[in-house]
């Protein structure tokens, strides 16, 4: 399948430097990247699909109640 997408500039540069070094195509780079990305999105979901609201109460129940320290403050 082929498709037609807008990238920046300075992002096409890089990939097109980085392929040069890896002695690939852009668009085998390109490729790669989103397979990547793809695998990460789905690992993220099954994790996501194995955890609940309720888990996330009891852990954060276990929190003491008390100010955050200098650095950790927003």
């Amino acid at each position: 399948m082929n498709l037609t997408i807008s990238i920046p500039e300075e992002l096409y540069k890089s990939a097109k430097q980085i392929a040069a070094g890896e002695n690939i195509s852009v668009g085998e780079l390109f490729v790669s990247a989103f397979e990547e990305r793809i695998v990460e999105f789905e690992r993220l979901r099954e994790r996501a699909a194995r955890g609940s609201y309720e888990k996330f109460r009891r852990v954060t129940a276990k929190i003491p109640p008390v100010e955050p320290t200098e650095p950790d403050r927003l």
